[in-house]
């Protein structure tokens, strides 16, 4: 008896001790509300770091997992150029993991390699879609000016915005 006590007192206790901890499946960026450091490679083979965020020109950066076949993604680029003018507060950061030359296509063909506050690039080592535990696109993570998480949107939940959505986010309109 005494062993059979001692033995469910246990298991009380660590079922106790787990209901406290986070949960190991919450993504990353649920326990950590900063930019993470990231590594993109734009069409031009150069390297765009977090340290390249223009953080004191813009108001918000918005990070945006895509796919250049998804169509879900292309609606949203065709709507985020549309609304560019309200949007300007804003840095974009387009990310996908498919090849260079099908992210170029993407940015040339929906004009986002137009914008200076745009960048779109390659994710080789495929470290966004693990941060944000990306299973859906477009992934979409919005960030203030001290670089804190404000806004993520989840495809998997059913939250994917339409770009006069952001434009109330990064604008505070209600």
């Amino acid at each position: 008896m005494k062993y059979l006590s001692s033995l469910f007192l246990l298991v009380l206790i660590s079922l106790m001790v787990n209901a406290q901890s986070k949960p190991e499946n919450d993504a990353p960026y649920k326990k950590d509300p900063k930019i993470p450091a990231f590594n993109i490679l734009l069409p031009d083979s150069t390297w765009f770091k977090k340290e390249d965020l223009p953080m004191g020109k813009y108001d918000y950066t918005i990070i945006i997992y895509f796919s250049p076949d998804c169509g879900h993604c292309q609606h949203e680029a065709t709507d985020i150029v549309k609304h560019m003018d309200s949007l300007k507060n804003a840095f974009f950061v387009f990310v996908a993991y498919k090849s260079l030359e099908e992210i170029k296509g993407f940015a040339s063909y929906y004009t986002l390699d137009k914008f200076p506050n745009i960048r779109v690039g390659r994710d080789p080592m495929y470290f966004v879609p693990s941060f944000f535990r990306v299973t859906r696109t477009p992934f979409i993570v919005v960030y203030n000016k001290k670089g804190l998480i404000e806004k993520a949107f989840d495809p998997e939940t059913g939250d994917v915005p339409e770009a006069e959505d952001l434009v109330k986010l990064v604008n505070k309109i209600n």
